[in-house]
């Protein structure tokens, strides 16, 4: 995986397979340069190696930018671990005139290095043969050589890890560490190990010293740095011309506002071309069958529909969005991944990022976010703190979706003119800055700093990006597509049996009042939140019942004022539940209640507000 880089996966994955007669299970964590830190990945990584306590521990090294992934080489062999080093970008590295010497470097660790160039599939073989040379040697094989931090580190290793092994002889280390090992991993303030240890009796200093951690970071970086260059001969170089292009304000902005429309250009022709090819195939060929099976089981009455609202009708939803515009998108996204591009972008945002609390590489489930909220959400994960993801993730579900975009382009821009559409976006990225702004004045906790690293520029290998795609699209309609069908069905039953009538009344005084929407409007606005991909079809669909059949689009009933306050109401509102459960498992319940409430009282504002100015110009 190409973009496997610190701060863009989030999740560990494990598979099982056989190599050579032997079987293997391999766990993927995220890309990270260190395990002492506080960030969703970094937590992750070390939850996930004190837990499982692997045989051998692959760590893939940026030939690149050799002596700050060492670091992470280190740390590894500090915490016990046996280590097999994949030396991987050395095809960058030589297209940089970056020699490193594997023999030296394997030798001033001591454990084995391979030389790999991952994205074609270079040195894999050679990586796996090692592994299990290691895992079938002796226990000390791949341990690397003994560190030390200098004195001030260990004086504290020694006075800890003596009082470890005294109280280590009545009970055994947490997660099969060495007193060494657990010593340095709480003078580094890892919250696991520290916790663990806290039965064992009181420390004999505050694990909470913010100059302890930093003290261990600054030693194992200077030997990091040391290593690095014993093995490594580089001609001063200047910097990479693409990445002073895209990352200076005065070219990068202009560019990244290319891509952005660029992006917007291909989705839209790509994905409204599939969109309308997918659902006539799906109405010419599948649905008929389907209403004749579903109409032979449930009868043609009011059950027989329902179902069919979800096993057909939720479906087509799944095809008009899913495909054409977030599989387009995914596509377009991790392109722009393998490129490097996206890392330059998080770059020359990250000043911008700031004021909202953020950090750059926000930008990039921002970006994700154009093509569906779910995924951009589970995205967080790569932000350093709670803070952080709550800010982000709020300004994720006021970031037009494909699906609100759709609703955007095919209501105000066929019926009301393209300037009204940009009206709306430009209404949208003022109340998104707003509401970031506020956010981070308004919610408790430290910023916390970030030192970003410019991965370089390359050409996208296709396999790779259709393989990110498909993985990404595969988690899409596993959390998305079952929501959207069981959401069709319960649409479909207040429908069919005249339920959703009755609330025209309660909402009158917010729908036609306040935001001075047709009754049937606001019937959308509320189911809406189960299927906003089908808000424009629902809207129809409502005011052929309420109207008559002379109506043929919305415009026959309703104005540019109307068009353009149902739009922003649409897209600013929570996007649908599948994002509600999102938020809920990502952030926990009454963060994703205050969300939602939230969005949804901004939209009602906001409508509200904008239809007022448009009365009184």
């Amino acid at each position: 995986d190409t973009a496997h880089c610190a701060g863009v996966t989030t999740t560990a994955s494990a598979v099982c397979t056989r190599w050579r007669r032997h079987a293997v299970e391999v766990i993927d964590l995220p890309g990270t340069y260190a395990l002492e830190g506080h960030a969703g990945d970094q937590r992750l990584g070390r939850a996930a190696l004190l837990e499982a306590r692997p045989d051998v521990v692959v760590a893939v090294v940026d030939a690149t930018n050799l002596a700050r992934n060492l670091y992470l080489v280190l740390q590894l062999l500090d915490l016990g671990y046996r280590v097999v080093v994949a030396l991987n970008l050395v095809d960058e590295a030589r297209r940089r005139h970056i020699d490193i010497d594997a023999a030296v470097l394997a030798r001033e660790l001591g454990v084995p290095v391979v030389r790999t160039v991952a994205s074609k599939g270079e040195g894999v073989e050679g990586v796996m043969r090692t592994v299990l040379a290691v895992a079938e040697a002796g226990d000390g094989a791949g341990r690397g050589r003994r560190r030390r931090y200098g004195p001030l580190v260990e004086e504290r290793v020694d006075e800890l890890e003596a009082l470890l092994e005294e109280r280590a002889a009545r009970r055994q280390l947490p997660f099969g560490l060495s007193s060494r090992a657990a010593a340095l991993a709480v003078l580094e303030g890892d919250p696991e190990t520290t916790v663990a240890l806290a039965e064992f009796g009181e420390l004999p200093f505050d694990p909470g010293d913010e100059a302890l951690p930093l003290l261990v970071a600054r030693q194992r970086h200077d030997v990091a740095r040391r290593l690095a260059e014993a093995c490594t001969a580089a001609p001063g170089l200047a910097p990479d011309t693409w990445w002073r292009i895209t990352t200076t304000p005065r070219t990068g902005l202009p560019i990244l506002g290319g891509v952005v429309a660029a992006v917007f250009t291909v989705l839209f022709v790509v994905g409204g071309f599939l969109s309308g090819v997918l659902t006539t195939a799906w109405e010419a060929t599948v649905s008929p069958f389907l209403t004749d099976v579903v109409t032979a089981i449930f009868g043609d009455g009011a059950l027989g529909r329902t179902v069919l609202w979800g096993v057909d009708g939720g479906v087509i939803a799944t095809l008009a969005i899913g495909i054409p515009y977030i599989l387009t998108f995914y596509v377009l996204l991790a392109l722009l991944e393998d490129s490097g591009y996206l890392n330059a972008a998080a770059f020359l945002t990250d000043r911008v990022m700031h004021r909202f609390g953020l950090h750059g590489r926000a930008v990039i489930p921002l970006i994700a976010a154009l093509g569906c909220n779910v995924p951009a959400i589970i995205g967080t994960r790569t932000l350093n703190s709670m803070r952080e993801r709550l800010i982000a993730s709020t300004l994720i579900t006021l970031t037009p979706c494909s699906a609100r975009t759709a609703i955007i382009i095919g209501a105000v821009a066929l019926y009301a003119g393209w300037q009204w559409a940009i009206l709306v976006y430009a209404v949208l990225i003022a109340v998104g800055v707003l509401a970031g702004l506020g956010l981070n004045r308004l919610l408790p906790g430290e910023k916390q700093g970030l030192v970003m690293e410019m991965f370089p520029f390359r050409r996208p290998v296709l396999r790779q990006v259709g393989a990110k795609t498909w993985r990404r699209f595969r988690d899409f309609i596993w959390d998305a597509a079952p929501i959207i069908v069981i959401g069709s069905m319960v649409l479909g039953a207040l429908y069919e049996t005249g339920w959703i009538w009755e609330l025209t009344e309660p909402l009158s005084p917010v729908v036609e009042t306040w935001l001075m929407l047709p009754a049937v409007a606001g019937l959308t606005l509320v189911f809406g939140v189960l299927r906003k991909e089908l808000a424009l079809q629902l809207l129809l669909t409502f005011a052929v019942v309420a109207y008559g059949s002379s109506v043929q689009d919305i415009s026959s009933f309703m104005d540019t004022s109307q068009i353009v306050t149902f739009a922003l109401v649409t897209s600013l509102y929570v996007p649908c539940v599948a994002t509600i459960a999102v938020l809920g498992r990502e952030l926990g319940r009454w963060r994703a209640a205050l969300i939602s409430l939230g969005t949804i009282t901004t939209a009602l504002v906001v409508g509200g507000l904008v239809n007022q100015v448009w009365i009184h110009l």
